[in-house]
C-alpha cells in the first residue's frame, strides 16, 4: 500500500503534546506529518528492540521501517487499550522475528512465548561515575560500551530481548511482557539469567585482560634495563669504570 500523503492543516499544538489517540485518527485519514511524528518519537526505543533480536544495525532498520509501513496501513486496528508504543512494539517483534527467520538456515529460533517460570531472588546495585570525564575516559567508556554490547548480542535471543527492553530502554515488567505476551514473572525470570550471563562474560573478560595490564615485557623491560644500566655506570666510582691492572 503506496503512502497517500494530504497536507496537514495548521496545528498550533507542539508535537510533544499529541496523545497516541489522536496521532492514530490522524495517521488513519493519511496524515504524512503525523505519521512522522509517531516515527519520530518511537524511533530510538523501537531501533533497540529490533536491534535485540537481529544483531544487526541494517536488518533492525528494514524491520523497523516494514514495522511502520504495517503500522500505518493497519493502524485502524489500534484501539487505544494498550499504549500506542506498546501496539507498535508487538509489530517490531513481529516483523524482526519474521526477519530472523528467513535469514537462519538450520539453526532453530528460540521462541518468545514459554510457560511461566518462578522468579529467582536477585539484588540490583546502582553504581554512579559523578567524575568528570577526560578524552581518555571517554575512549575507555567507548570501549566498555562496544565489549558489553557484543555480550549482549551473545545472550540468547530470549534473553536478549528482554535484557534490551527492560535495562536499555527502561520498560516496565508489565509492559514488556504485554509486548513479548509472556508472564510478568518470565520477564523477571529472563533479566535475571541475563543478567548473569553477562556478569560471568564480563568477569571473564576482566581475567583475560587483568593478565595484561600494566605490560611489563618486551620493549618496556628492555627501557628500564638499558636505562638502569646507563645510569649505574654513570654514578660508578672512577675506580669501578677503570679497574687497575691485576696483579
Amino acid at each position: 500500500m503506496a503512502i497517500r500523503t494530504t497536507a496537514s492543516p495548521a496545528d498550533p499544538k507542539p508535537a510533544s503534546t499529541i496523545d497516541d489517540a489522536e496521532i492514530a485518527q490522524r495517521i488513519g485519514r493519511h496524515d504524512q506529518a503525523a505519521f512522522e511524528i509517531m516515527m519520530r518519537r518511537h524511533n530510538g526505543k523501537l531501533f533497540r528492540v529490533a536491534r535485540a533480536i537481529l544483531k544487526d544495525d541494517a536488518e533492525a532498520e528494514d524491520a523497523l521501517q516494514d514495522a511502520y509501513v504495517d503500522a500505518y496501513c493497519h493502524i485502524d486496528e489500534f484501539r487505544g487499550g494498550a499504549r500506542l508504543s506498546t501496539w507498535l512494539t508487538r509489530i517490531v517483534i513481529n516483523q524482526a522475528l519474521m526477519r530472523l527467520r528467513k535469514h537462519k538456515r538450520s539453526r532453530i529460533v528460540v521462541p518468545l512465548r514459554d510457560a511461566g517460570t518462578a522468579e529467582p531472588d536477585e539484588a540490583e546495585a546502582d553504581v554512579a561515575d559523578e567524575r568528570g570525564e577526560s578524552p581518555p575516559g571517554a575512549t575507555l567508556r567507548a570501549e566498555i560500551r562496544r565489549a558489553l554490547e557484543r555480550r549482549i548480542d551473545e545472550l540468547p535471543i530470549a534473553f536478549r530481548t528482554v535484557f534490551v527492553m527492560r535495562e536499555v530502554e527502561d520498560m516496565t515488567v508489565e509492559e514488556t511482557a504485554e509486548c513479548l505476551a509472556i508472564p510478568a514473572a518470565t520477564v523477571r525470570t529472563r533479566l535475571f539469567r541475563a543478567r548473569a550471563l553477562l556478569r560471568e562474560a564480563l568477569a571473564r573478560d576482566m581475567d583475560m585482560a587483568t593478565v595484561d595490564v600494566f605490560s611489563f615485557a618486551g620493549e618496556r623491560c628492555d627501557r628500564i634495563v638499558a636505562g638502569a644500566l646507563k645510569r649505574a655506570e654513570a654514578s660508578a666510582p672512577a675506580s669501578a669504570n677503570h679497574p687497575s691492572a691485576p696483579s
